[in-house]
C-alpha cells in the first residue's frame, strides 16, 4: 500500500517516479479524486488505484462529547462518513481499500461507494467551486456588516445561528418553511449576486478543466 498524501499538483511528478517501481498488486491510494480524474495517474494494469475522502463531520450530527464537537475534520473524535472510489483494479479490492480508508478516517459512519467522475463532481465541483465560494462571499457580507457599525459579536451570533437554521429548513431538516418575506428576499438579491448561467461550474466540461488545473498547479 502505498498513500499519497500530498499536494495534488504533484502526484503526477511522484506517481511518475514511483509507479514503476512498486511490486506487482500494490495498492496506491489517493485521497482526492483530482489526479484520478484527471488522468495524471501512469497506467499499470497489475496494480490498484484506489481514492477515498473524507465527508467531514455532519452539519447537524448527535455527538455529546465537547472534544467531538469541535473536532472541526473528522478523523480524531467525530463521526464522519467518507465516499470511495476503485478507479483501477481487480473488484476484489475495493473491499481492501474500504476498510483501510475507514481506518485513515476513524470513526467512519458510511462510506459510499462511487466512481471517480463522481467524486470529482463533489469535489471540487460542489463543496469548492460552489459551496466554499458561496461561503467566502458570506464571510465577505459579515466583514461588510461589521465594516457598517454593527457590534461584531451581534454579527457573529445572528449569522451563525440563521446559518444553521437555514441550512435546516433549505435541506429539508427542520421541517418549515422560510416566511414569505425571506422568499421574496431571496427572488430580488438572486439574480444580483449570481450570473443566470452559474450552473455551468457543475457541468463535466468544466470539472474536467478545473482538475487538470488543480494537479498542474505551481508549488
Amino acid at each position: 500500500m502505498v498513500i499519497l498524501a500530498v499536494p495534488d499538483a504533484l502526484i503526477g511528478k511522484i506517481c511518475s517516479d514511483i509507479v514503476p517501481k512498486l511490486k506487482s498488486g500494490t495498492m496506491v491510494m489517493g485521497l482526492d479524486p483530482a489526479a484520478g480524474y484527471a488522468g495524471v495517474l501512469p497506467e499499470r494494469e497489475d496494480i490498484t488505484y484506489f481514492i477515498s475522502h473524507p465527508c467531514h463531520p455532519p452539519l447537524f450530527h448527535d455527538e455529546t462529547d465537547p472534544e467531538a464537537r469541535r473536532d472541526w475534520f473528522g478523523g480524531v473524535k467525530a463521526k464522519q462518513n467518507i465516499i470511495c472510489s476503485l478507479h483501477h483494479g481487480p473488484e476484489e479490492d475495493y473491499a481492501k481499500g474500504e476498510a483501510i480508508a475507514r481506518t485513515i478516517f476513524a470513526p467512519v459512519m458510511r462510506a459510499h461507494r462511487l466512481t471517480t467522475e463522481q467524486m470529482a463532481i463533489l469535489e471540487p465541483a460542489l463543496v469548492e467551486t460552489l459551496a466554499l465560494t458561496c461561503f467566502t462571499i458570506i464571510r465577505e457580507g459579515m466583514d461588510e456588516a461589521i465594516r457598517m457599525g454593527v457590534p461584531e459579536p451581534a454579527v457573529h451570533d445572528f449569522l451563525f445561528g440563521h446559518i444553521r437554521t437555514t441550512a435546516a429548513i433549505v435541506f429539508d431538516f427542520a421541517g418549515a418553511p422560510v416566511s414569505d418575506g425571506a422568499k421574496l428576499a431571496v427572488n430580488q438579491a438572486k439574480g444580483q449576486i449570481f450570473q443566470p448561467d452559474w450552473k455551468k461550474v457543475m457541468q463535466i466540461e468544466n470539472i474536467e478543466k478545473s482538475v487538470k488545473a488543480i494537479t498542474k498547479a505551481e508549488i
